[in-house]
């Protein structure tokens, strides 16, 4: 499916994944974090030559597979079936590493738990659970030339995810460039937190309203459908 394509029963995460897909520009390099980033290679356009890269090992993934075409042996990081595209290569994981930390990706796509208006970014632990670590998103957030960031406006008890300052542990400071969620379309900048959309049906005071952080308005703000 295209960019511009919608289709009636387009759910929140794949309305995310189409507007972020709009910032990915022909001739980039491209890390998917795992859940809504890993649906963006959907809504490349097939003109637009993009390589998406898997810390497992794999440069120039494709979109999801049809179902029932899944491929064992081919996963991205996350172990969700991955197609390829043309020119892709394999290599072990330092090597996948090392394209990451030379600083060579030129976007990193993750998910968070708290992204703070400075740019500050949580998404590796949550509260209670036992998890495995931070993965590569620590190195991603650092290294890639612009980090985006796509998640729900709010977490599974109402509260906003883009706050003042994140509560939890951070991955990495002021990393983050633009934040997606499925009310609106926010750019870090040094001078603050700026609201350039909303996501239809929702208004700025909507969005203000379910925001903790402090959002700033300059000039027009668009409507994304």
């Amino acid at each position: 499916m295209g960019v511009g394509e919608v289709k009636e029963t387009e759910s929140y995460r794949e309305r995310i994944a189409r507007r972020a897909a709009l910032e990915v520009e022909d001739g980039m390099i491209i890390n998917l974090g795992i859940g809504i980033p890993t649906l963006v290679a959907d809504f490349i356009p097939a003109d637009k030559r993009v390589m998406f890269h898997a810390e497992n090992g794999i440069l120039g993934t494709g979109p999801s597979p049809a179902k029932g075409e899944e491929n064992a042996m081919l996963c991205n990081a996350g172990g969700f079936p991955v197609t390829l595209a043309t020119g892709a290569s394999f290599f072990d994981s330092a090597t996948a590493f090392a394209i990451i930390r030379r600083g060579l990706l030129d976007m990193t796509i993750l998910g968070v738990l708290e992204v703070s208006q400075n740019g500050d970014i949580a998404n590796w632990i949550v509260p209670g659970k036992r998890v495995p670590g931070m993965g590569g998103a620590m190195e991603l957030a650092q290294k890639a030339k612009k980090v985006m960031v796509v998640t729900t406006h709010l977490d599974k008890n109402g509260r906003s995810k883009i706050v003042r300052e994140c509560s939890l542990p951070l991955t990495a400071t002021q990393a983050a460039d633009w934040i997606i969620t499925d009310m609106a379309v926010m750019e870090v900048t040094p001078d603050g937190l700026y609201l350039r959309e909303v996501m239809y049906p929702y208004s700025v005071a909507d969005v203000i309203g379910a925001t903790e952080a402090e959002l700033k308005i300059e000039g027009e703000v668009g409507v994304f459908r």
